[in-house]
């Protein structure tokens, strides 16, 4: 959970910017740095808030206004973030029964069983969750 909003003099009354003679020195404006502790590292206010402006388009992460800042909390787990990167991948390749063909054929034994499993459970469907409609050329319709 990260929260992104004015900082600590704005929230007191004050506007918390260098000033212009600050600024045309080189000064940061805009930008606050968020401690090490934060993120691990020392990054820019404006980085944090492009990355998670990202993950939401993504839909990893999501946003919600608590008074003048975003409260930001991940939308999925590490499964759920592998899948989507896996799919990324498919999406991109020109011939998707070849590298489905190609996938399974490398699984290991045991994860064959499991991805047989899973496909049978599910539901007429549901696999594609609705997101792409495929169609039988291993191209997409939109």
């Amino acid at each position: 959970m990260v929260r992104t909003g004015p900082g600590p003099a704005a929230r007191a009354g004050r506007t918390g910017g260098p000033g212009p003679r600050r600024a045309a020195r080189g000064g940061r404006t805009g930008q606050r740095r968020l401690g090490a502790g934060a993120l691990g590292g020392d990054l820019a206010y404006t980085t944090v808030v492009t990355i998670l402006t990202r993950l939401l388009a993504k839909d990893v992460v999501a946003r919600e206004r608590q008074g003048r800042s975003f409260l930001w909390t991940p939308t999925a787990d590490v499964a759920r973030l592998a899948a989507l990167r896996m799919r990324r991948l498919l999406d991109g390749e020109r011939d998707r029964e070849a590298v489905l063909a190609s996938f399974v054929t490398a699984l290991p034994p045991g994860d064959e069983q499991v991805l047989r499993a899973l496909l049978d459970a599910a539901e007429p469907g549901s696999v594609n969750n609705g997101n792409t409609a495929h169609t039988g050329d291993g191209g997409t319709e939109d």
